[in-house]
């Protein structure tokens, strides 16, 4: 095995809605990013595993094979994981409080910041209104947003041979739709409200597919991003600050970077 000697230590990282199991997980980028970034405390904030995806179409490529390896023996070398459900892993949810090989298994956790800010760490989709009370239209969404990533990823196949690095056009029509901008707005600020009711300092989740740090009443919102569209993660630095990583922008501006290959063998 191949030891990566080039890696950022972080004090935590936190990644969500990888949709591991679908063709829309952009799962080179996603192990490049973990042979690159190593924590004390690694965050699994749901959507990992596509239990939807999966269970109409089997998709398994080396790459998801060796990410899994990659945080599993990361989780017996001392990282603490925990892994988060959301509601396309959701078949994880009567294991929780559980542990996996050394990764536990919960519904929500509340981490604390090297600064001593208390945070709420849940996926998200407990307060997706369309999730909660209308399910049908929930998976018909699904259903359309994988369209959108087929195109998404074809677009991008067309940038690969003409020398551009990867970028989200699903992403883009995504924020540029007056609808869905509400609805990310009207999410961010539930979660926050939610923070503030429980006495916490912050919420970091997942499930929109949108990074962010903003702060909304004095609560600081924070979600990680996803890895079918974005390529993001949240990290926490040793002094307590968070920031959020665009990892496709990141490794672009490394000059031994070529999207056109496979990530290197993992690394521990």
């Amino acid at each position: 095995m191949t030891i990566n000697q080039n890696f950022r230590k972080y004090r935590s990282i936190w990644i969500s809605d990888t949709h591991l199991g679908s063709r829309g997980c952009k799962a080179e980028f996603l192990l490049d990013f973990l042979q690159h970034n190593q924590a004390d405390h690694l965050y699994l904030v749901g959507d990992i595993i596509d239990g939807w995806a999966l269970r109409k179409r089997w998709y398994w490529d080396t790459f998801h094979d060796q990410i899994l390896h990659l945080l599993f023996e990361r989780a017996q070398r001392g990282t603490q994981v925990t892994y988060v459900s959301g509601n396309h892993d959701e078949f994880l949810r009567p294991f929780i409080h559980h542990r996996v090989t050394a990764i536990s298994l919960e519904d929500e956790v509340v981490h604390t910041t090297a600064d001593g800010r208390k945070f709420l760490v849940l996926h998200g989709d407990q307060f997706d209104g369309v999730m909660q009370f209308t399910r049908w239209l929930a998976i018909l969404g699904d259903w359309i947003y994988e369209r959108l990533l087929v195109v998404n990823n074809v677009y991008n196949r067309l940038r690969r041979r003409m020398g551009y690095p990867y970028w989200s056009l699903s992403a883009y029509l995504k924020h540029k739709t007056k609808s869905a901008v509400n609805f990310i707005s009207a999410f961010e600020e539930t979660l926050a409200k939610e923070a503030k009711k429980r006495q916490l300092d912050g919420i970091i989740c997942g499930h929109i597919h949108h990074a962010e740090i903003r702060d909304i009443d004095g609560v600081l919102y924070c979600n990680d991003g996803d890895w079918v569209e974005s390529c993001t993660a949240l990290v926490e630095e040793w002094d307590g600050s968070l920031q959020v990583v665009r990892w496709v922008e990141a490794r672009s501006r490394s000059a031994d970077f070529d999207y056109a290959q496979p990530a290197p063998q993992f690394a521990p």
